[in-house]
């Protein structure tokens, strides 16, 4: 159950060792009989299916150890993008998100995505670098004067996106979505809290350093306004 990689890793060479085989006999035969099936798919298809059937008995066993679970879903994400980057798979064929998608697994998979962040967000407001900009010594990249702390959080809520953005249907998105909005909310309050220890030095540095935070993080939003 710790291991879903072993099998993952397996399919994948397998559909990459087999691919020239496919194209250069079988798919000439199937061209002949005046057959529409593609080789290289339909072996590929079959293959994922196998890993479907597996997913389905494991994610039961795990579905409640954080650890197990998020390494699985780690995995199946860096499986999928393999076999649609490198080997050409089509997203109108089965794919592991379908299992993932499943009300137990997703509603799992959506609560230990909000329990991680939280506590990457604990950490980085926490840090000694949390208000200092990482490229305050480079005056052309830092015309906003973005603190770590919001610039972190900005690429959290983009590689959450990143994960979630290939599931089947709109319904799920939007709900990754929502979780993203209640971080958003969550991070506001934070920094709320933060200023609010500060009004006393309204020009010092940590208060200068959450304006520039609002403003980074409200143009950065203003600026994914056209993702759909």
């Amino acid at each position: 159950l710790n291991k879903p990689e072993w099998y993952l890793t397996q399919v994948l060479m397998w559909i990459g060792n087999h691919s020239k085989f496919l194209d250069d006999k079988i798919q000439p035969i199937l061209d002949k009989a005046g057959s529409s099936v593609n080789a290289g798919l339909e072996f590929s298809r079959a293959l994922v299916m196998l890993i479907l059937e597996k997913l389905a008995a494991d994610i039961p066993c795990l579905l409640y150890d954080d650890t197990l679970f998020c390494h699985l879903v780690d995995e199946v994400l860096l499986f999928e993008r393999e076999l649609y980057s490198v080997h050409g798979y089509l997203s109108s064929l089965p794919s592991c998100m379908h299992i993932l998608s499943e009300e137990s697994c997703f509603q799992r998979w959506l609560t230990v995505e909000k329990k991680f962040a939280l506590q990457k967000m604990d950490s980085m407001l926490s840090s000694e670098a949390a208000w200092i900009s990482q490229y305050r010594d480079i005056t052309d990249v830092d015309e906003m004067k973005v603190p770590d702390c919001a610039e972190t959080f900005m690429t959290l809520l983009l590689v959450i996106t990143d994960r979630y953005k290939n599931l089947p249907t709109a319904s799920r998105k939007l709900q990754f979505l929502g979780l993203q909005k209640e971080l958003v909310d969550d991070f506001r309050i934070r920094l709320t809290q933060v200023m609010k220890e500060e009004t006393r030095a309204s020009l010092g540095f940590r208060y200068c350093a959450i304006l520039n935070a609002v403003n980074y993080i409200a143009t950065v939003l203003a600026d994914w306004a056209d993702n759909v």
